[in-house]
């Protein structure tokens, strides 16, 4: 892997020279009414005064080397949360320039190189400086900059390494539809199809190519497995669809098919074969709508295919609310959250870890803070909400094998983990820990006291 060099694994953005920070001065007073004329409607020399004092702050916490102030003061935590939701409500009541202000004492206080609150914050306020720019701004774009498709991949593949976060959710799932497809092995033809509304390059399904090789191999017959992949780009679907055709030629006993569909394209070839296992996967989907209309509407469409199973894998709020404040302190805790258990699988100093906030998790804060009026309520929502939602569009759970609970504990006790300070009475490495839930319809992943993702299984109720 390339070497990166250290001042760029600070953060995800590139203001951290004093010559390109007199760049951005000269353009920010050659371009008020372009850049400084804010998306709340604020323009004039004071304002512009303090929007260039703030990126100067942001390019000093970006360079620096140190951890921040706060780092020292009794109650740090609790005063990072105060200016950032004090910045989120001044930028809700339109008041750009007292924001203005209270961001950039704020990156005074946060660093790159400080706890996971101090990380968390840096990227939040990053998302709050945005939105005090106009989307035309060159200045805009510098905040909001995105990663490199290579260095997503990268990013999500380092945290797909290090963490169970992703492979908890995508091995529950696989479990429970490997199941669904055994119980209806006499009436199936040994034919699956699973449609994955987001394939997120493909990264859940060697392991269930492998365990249906297993069971075929088991049975001496061969197995049909084709997905119906919806994904981002047409180059993401096609990297996805090498990459999965080439790990089952390893698999004589699987005979595979892919069909790749862009998000937003018309949705085709989805109606049932004879005699096929059909199996839905919502692993990190519905909430991406924001829309709530959309997520009725998928939930509908779903229920006219009549799957045998349906997946649904969520991450998980503390609120049910959608007011601004509580929108923002449960994201904030929720990501804290993340960036903490990071500690515990990489060290600080980590080029993956880095990898990982720069181009994957901060990226995640940006967009849901930087490009809304709030941040969407659809994101963080309790098991309960996600199980009434189903249930109204007649669909009901399905209770979770043992198997599929002792398989994610001993995913936990198996991770390769930087710390392994305990195991929880729910079984797990480290912080992480596994509790069943909804009578055994469901099952989370959790970091310490904070559950981080809930999966669950459904069926048509009237199927």
């Amino acid at each position: 892997m390339e070497t990166i060099e250290k001042n760029e694994d600070l953060l995800s953005l590139t203001l951290a020279t004093v010559s390109y920070s007199n760049h951005v001065e000269r353009k920010l007073k050659r371009k008020r009414n372009d850049s400084v004329t804010t998306a709340l409607g604020t323009s004039g020399k004071d304002y512009e005064g303090k929007i260039i004092r703030l990126l100067h702050e942001r390019r000093r916490m970006l360079s620096s080397k140190q951890k921040g102030k706060a780092s020292v003061q009794d109650g740090s935590g609790l005063h990072l949360i105060h200016l950032l939701l004090v910045s989120a409500t001044l930028i809700n009541e339109k008041n750009a320039s007292s924001a203005v202000d209270n961001l950039t004492e704020l990156y005074r206080y946060v660093s790159v190189k400080g706890d996971s609150g101090e990380r968390v914050a840096a990227y939040f306020a990053d998302g709050l400086t945005a939105r005090l720019l106009t989307p035309k701004s060159p200045f805009y774009s510098m905040v909001m900059s995105k990663p490199t498709a290579r260095d997503e991949f990268l990013a999500f593949t380092h945290l797909y390494k290090v963490s169970p976060f992703y492979q908890f959710s995508h091995f529950t799932a696989n479990q429970a539809i490997l199941e669904a497809f055994e119980r209806e092995q006499g009436i199936n033809n040994w034919s699956l199809h699973v449609i994955d509304f987001d394939i997120s390059h493909g990264f859940q399904w060697p392991s269930l190519i492998q365990s249906l090789s297993e069971k075929a191999s088991e049975a001496d017959r061969s197995v049909s497995f084709r997905i119906t992949g919806i994904g981002k780009t047409l180059e993401e679907l096609t990297d996805t669809e090498n990459r999965l055709v080439s790990f089952c030629k390893g698999f004589q006993n699987i005979v595979f098919e892919f069909h790749g569909l862009v998000r937003g394209s018309k949705i085709v070839n989805l109606q049932r074969r004879d005699s096929e296992t059909v199996a839905v996967n919502l692993v990190f989907y519905l909430s991406s709508l924001t829309d709530i209309v959309n997520i009725s509407e998928t939930l509908s469409n779903v229920h006219l295919l009549k799957p045998s199973i349906l997946i649904l894998a969520e991450r998980e709020g503390s609120r049910n609310n959608c007011g601004v404040l509580s929108n923002y302190i449960d994201a904030l805790h929720y990501h804290a959250a993340m960036f903490d258990s990071l500690d515990d699988c990489l060290p600080l100093e980590s080029v993956e870890r880095v990898s990982i906030e720069k181009n994957h998790l901060g990226r995640e804060i940006k967009e849901a803070v930087g490009g809304d009026e709030v941040v969407k309520c659809s994101r963080f929502e309790m098991l309960e909400t996600w199980k009434g939602r189903m249930e109204s569009h007649g669909f009901k759970g399905m209770e979770l094998s043992s198997k599929v609970n002792i398989q994610a504990k001993l995913l936990l006790k198996m991770g390769s983990h930087y710390h392994r300070g305990f195991e929880g009475e729910c079984g797990g490495g480290g912080g992480f820990t596994v509790y069943e839930r909804d009578n055994g319809r469901a099952v989370s992943l959790g970091w310490q006291d904070r559950i981080l993702v809930t999966v669950s299984s459904w069926c048509c109720s009237s199927y």
